[in-house]
């Protein structure tokens, strides 16, 4: 009895563009145009190609193509979770500006693991990708290192780099903060406290600066009780207003220095029968999607974090394209967007 082997065969046969070339009837070049996403062919060849491509099983070899001295056009986003609007909004922007290049986007979650940032870091400049967007609050000096010495394109965004030698897209968080606290000042407030984040976050120092000189060009005593440290998650702004709940001179008012811990704000308020804003007003940082389905409507600094995530890919993909032009910051501006959480306050 003879077995017909003519069907494995043909599913063990790796389908290269040589394949599809002869199949579609075009040239190998015109196929290698088409899977890299090049313009100036035909709508007609390229649906054909990827017509035949699709019926044959292709399935584009990435690595050995970047280690063949090309490029895999894929850009690389390293981010410390997907749990909150901060990092959605910035990724989606990403995402959007992507849609319109030649480029497509690859994903990695760190939860602020330092071993396995570090392990993402040294697979993304391994022909994994052509450059690396970092939306890590901490950057650790040795990943910095890592990719200077590769002279692989990043792009930090909303953290520093004080070497000065990396592309860095942020917002103008001094002067955010500064803006925020001197609302709640306009309201009449003077026991104004502000929930900061990490001081190992550039960003939180920031805010908590602004904060700070604010309080002091409109020469408020500053109460150092009233500052207290959280890391930007929902449950430290919640740890942070208990703190500040227990105060026998409690303040009149909160600057969280995100929209997640003003979020630990409301629910540690509420839990002690106090109302937002008639008892205590707060104020966020971010203006993230939830800011608006909270309630009462969340009072914020808004950051254009989309923007921020169209602005980085730009600037990635003109380092990409150009690896000698100099590394630049771009900062995008804040404001203030009044809502419903805060009020003047009322002598008592």
């Amino acid at each position: 009895m003879s077995i017909n082997n003519n069907s494995s065969h043909k599913q063990s046969h790796k389908v290269t563009i040589v394949d599809i070339a002869e199949e579609s009837g075009v040239s190998y070049s015109t196929v290698s145009r088409v899977l890299n996403g090049y313009e100036f062919v035909k709508d007609s060849t390229r649906q054909r190609v990827l017509a035949t491509a699709d019926r044959l099983g292709y399935v584009a070899n990435i690595q050995a193509r970047s280690l063949a001295g090309g490029k895999t056009n894929i850009i690389g986003i390293l981010v410390p979770g997907l749990d909150n609007g901060y990092i959605g909004e910035i990724v989606r922007g990403a995402d959007l500006a992507l849609v319109q290049s030649n480029y497509n986007m690859v994903l990695y979650t760190t939860h602020r693991f330092e071993g396995k940032e570090s392990i993402y870091v040294k697979s993304f400049y391994n022909h994994l990708c052509d450059g690396l967007i970092l939306v890590i609050p901490i950057m650790h000096s040795t990943y910095l290192d890592l990719l200077h010495q590769e002279q692989f394109p990043y792009v930090l965004v909303d953290q520093n780099d004080k070497t000065g030698a990396s592309n860095i897209v942020d917002s103008t968080n001094w002067q955010g903060a500064y803006d925020a606290t001197s609302y709640l000042i306009k309201l009449g407030h003077r026991k104004i406290a502000h929930i900061s984040g990490l001081s190992e976050i550039g960003s939180a120092l920031d805010r908590r600066d602004g904060y700070l000189s604010a309080m002091t060009d409109h020469n408020i005593p500053l109460n150092p009780d009233y500052i207290v440290v959280g890391d930007f998650y929902q449950p430290s702004g919640y740890e942070a207003t208990e703190k500040l709940l227990d105060m026998v001179d409690r303040p009149t008012a909160i600057f969280a220095g995100n929209d997640l811990m003003a979020f630990g704000a409301y629910e540690a308020i509420r839990q002690r029968g106090l109302r937002i804003p008639e008892d205590i007003s707060v104020i966020g940082f971010d203006n993230i999607p939830q800011a608006l389905i909270v309630y009462p409507k969340l009072t914020t600094v808004r950051q254009s974090l989309e923007q921020m995530g169209r602005v980085a890919v730009k600037v990635l993909l003109e380092q990409i394209e150009n690896p000698e032009r100099p590394p630049r910051r771009i900062t995008l501006a804040t404001q203030v967007v009044e809502r419903d959480s805060c009020r003047a306050y009322i002598g008592g």
